[in-house]
C-alpha cells in the first residue's frame, strides 16, 4: 500500500472502511445499532468531504490501487506547535502489516511546526492503545468524552512529543 492525499473520490470508499472497523471495533463495546448511529452522524459523505476541505490538515489515505486500506485525518489546532489526530483505521484485514505505522509517520511529517501530537481514544479499545503506546503516546491528562452530549462515548486523552 502506498499513502497519499485523500481526494472527492474516496470518500466513499473511505465511509466504508471507517463503517465496517467501526462494526468490528465497536459492536461488543456499544452494540450494532449505537455503531450504526454514530457512523451514520460521524463518517457520513458529508462530515469527511468536511475534513477533506479544513485548512491546515491533513486526509490520508492508505491505497494500494484497488483497495482503500486505512486512513488518517490530522489538523492543526489553535497552536500551531500542536497537530489532533483526529482518524487513524485500517481495515481489520490488512491490520497488523505496518499501514497504521505507515500512516502515522505521514501524519507527524505533514506539521513541521507541530512539536507534538494528540489523539483520543476509546479506553475499551484495548489494540489502539497498545499501537499508539508503541509508538510512544502516554496519557496526558484527564479522560475526554467524544461526540459530546450526543455520543458521549469515553476516550483517554494521550500525546506524544515529536522530535
Amino acid at each position: 500500500m502506498f499513502v497519499r492525499s485523500a481526494g472527492e473520490r474516496d470518500l466513499a470508499a473511505v465511509r466504508t472502511l471507517l463503517v465496517e472497523t467501526w462494526h468490528t471495533t465497536y459492536d461488543a463495546i456499544y452494540g450494532h445499532e449505537r455503531v450504526t448511529e454514530i457512523t451514520n452522524d460521524w463518517h457520513s459523505i458529508a462530515s469527511l468531504r468536511s475534513r477533506l476541505r479544513r485548512p491546515r490538515s491533513e486526509f490520508l489515505v492508505a491505497d494500494d490501487g484497488a483497495t482503500i486500506g486505512g486512513m488518517a485525518y490530522a489538523a492543526e489546532s489553535t497552536d500551531p506547535s500542536l497537530a489532533v489526530l483526529h482518524q487513524l483505521y485500517v481495515l481489520p484485514r490488512f491490520q497488523r502489516q505496518g499501514i497504521g505505522t505507515t500512516l502515522l509517520h505521514e501524519i507527524e511529517d505533514s506539521f513541521p511546526e507541530a512539536r507534538r501530537v494528540r489523539l483520543e481514544v476509546e479506553e475499551a479499545n484495548a489494540p489502539a492503545l497498545r499501537f499508539y503506546a508503541a509508538h510512544g503516546f502516554r496519557c496526558s491528562g484527564e479522560p475526554a468524552l467524544c461526540g459530546g452530549e450526543t455520543f458521549a462515548i469515553p476516550a483517554l486523552v494521550l500525546e506524544k512529543p515529536l522530535d
